[in-house]
């Protein structure tokens, strides 16, 4: 059995993450490999907590990030279409910016459902 402190931190969550993130593993097949590089049960579940938890917090920032700089940009563009509509009330023309509404409020129904 190899000992449990010749693997850096570092490289045990990384497996951890990847296990979880990207390989989309099961928490007891990461333990199992955990284990097998000498780290204990109850660091071995400690550290796969920690990651599920440290995920879950990465995702609603991004989530509420979304939130933000969709409802921006939706906005900024319904003021731009106001502003402009208003201006042509005289006759002329006006510019509805509906490419910013399109993409804010798709951000922003992104960033509602991507929050847990």
């Amino acid at each position: 059995m190899k000992n449990p402190t010749s693997e850096a931190p570092e490289r045990i969550h990384k497996i951890v993450f990847n296990g979880i993130k990207h390989e989309e593993k099961n928490d007891y097949d990461i333990k199992e490999e955990l284990l097998a590089l000498g780290v204990s049960d109850e660091t071995a579940t400690k550290i796969i907590e920690e990651t599920h938890v440290a995920i879950e917090e990465a995702k609603n920032e991004k989530a509420k990030k979304d939130m933000l700089y969709g409802g921006l940009w939706c906005i900024g563009g319904i003021v731009v279409t106001a502003a402009t509509y208003s201006a042509a009330q005289g006759g002329g023309r006006y510019f509805v910016a509906w490419g910013a509404i399109i993409f804010g409020a798709i951000q922003f129904i992104k960033g509602v459902l991507n929050r847990q």
